[in-house]
């Protein structure tokens, strides 16, 4: 066989592969949830419909359940390179667009319905925000309503003052939360919370119902604050150097199926954590109500300081007004 030939030969072998072995992307994706969860479910049928749409160019591997460490880590990792994307808690996304969380702070939304009617008016807005520091939103995946769970019943701010509150170590959101409330609370890892729990050193934690249930954290508790707390974000987001390098059409087919595939788990998520209320009251966790329609408004009030007092330092006053306008557009909307 001569050489012309077996160069032919070899030419045409390689156009014979699989697409996948002759170009491929692999993303390497890190998450907090487990393996089995409803996050993770979500997760693999956004992957294995990408890989579907891009005719195999674009893959994930996934690292579920904090393998790569907790949000901040991830973050770390992207921008090191080690990993490419990841699904984030509102901790996460403050590392990486401290913006957004202007979403996570307290008292903020009274529905579901001024929600969504936010986050699709101000998309663009935040969309502009991650790519401006690197990152490409592929979609909003809420975690859902947070309370506050405790060992004493809460029905006002200064019940709260007698709890030992945990503070998720270096959140801005909780800490300007808790100091708007007067509360001094113990700074902990997510890590750290469930020995804490066990030794006593702390009794007070906040979280959405699915995710307590789902840290057993609920086990040591016996009271749930039923106004929730705030709103929390999660988003899965790609590194935009990454995400560059795809083909166009890839592009657009991995934003679309974000949209698709998280939002669909936005609205699971909501599911779950109602019927995750239902198992916390099975369990015998008394549900209490604020005391009064003052205690309401004076906890609105302290969202408000809270919110006033991240300008500059998170977002810009324009950002928040921007935000606020929306809601008031919302509600006045409704009402009419």
């Amino acid at each position: 066989m001569n050489f012309s030939k077996t160069l032919k030969l070899l030419l045409l072998s390689l156009l014979a592969l699989p697409l996948p072995l002759r170009a491929q992307t692999v993303v390497k994706f890190a998450t907090l949830a487990p393996d089995g969860s409803t996050w993770m479910k979500a997760m693999k049928k956004f992957t294995d419909e990408v890989s579907l749409k891009t005719e195999g160019r674009v893959k994930f591997k996934i690292y579920a359940g904090g393998v790569s460490g907790e949000d901040k880590d991830v973050v770390r990792k992207i921008r090191l390179g080690q990993l490419h994307a990841g699904g984030f808690t509102g901790v996460g996304i403050g590392e990486m667009a401290p913006e957004a969380r202007l979403l996570d702070t307290p008292f903020l939304f009274k529905s579901a319905g001024e929600i969504d009617h936010v986050y699709k008016t101000m998309d663009a807005d935040f969309r502009r925000i991650f790519e401006s520091h690197g990152y490409v939103l592929l979609g909003w995946a809420e975690v859902g309503n947070v309370n506050i769970f405790s060992n004493i019943p809460v029905t006002k701010p200064e019940d709260l003052r007698n709890v030992k509150m945990w503070l998720w170590e270096g959140d801005p959101i909780a800490e300007a939360t808790f100091e708007a409330l007067n509360i001094k609370p113990i700074p902990l890892s997510i890590t750290d919370v469930m020995t804490s729990l066990q030794t006593g050193m702390i009794n007070g934690v906040y979280g959405s119902p699915l995710s307590v249930i789902a840290l057993q954290w609920f086990a040591r508790m016996k009271y749930v604050f039923a106004l929730p707390l705030t709103n929390a974000s999660g988003a899965v987001v790609i590194s935009k150097k990454v995400f560059n390098t795809l083909k166009p059409e890839d592009q657009k087919a991995m934003l679309a199926l974000g949209d698709k595939h998280f939002r669909a788990l936005t609205l699971t998520s909501r599911k779950e954590n109602e019927q995750s209320i239902g198992i916390l009251k099975k369990k015998g966790l008394v549900f209490t109500e604020p005391a009064s329609p003052s205690v309401v408004t004076q906890l609105e009030a302290a969202g408000q300081t809270a919110r006033l007092s991240l300008v500059g330092k998170l977002y810009s006053r324009e950002l928040l007004e921007k935000v606020e306008a929306s809601l008031k557009a919302f509600r006045t909307g409704k009402k009419s």
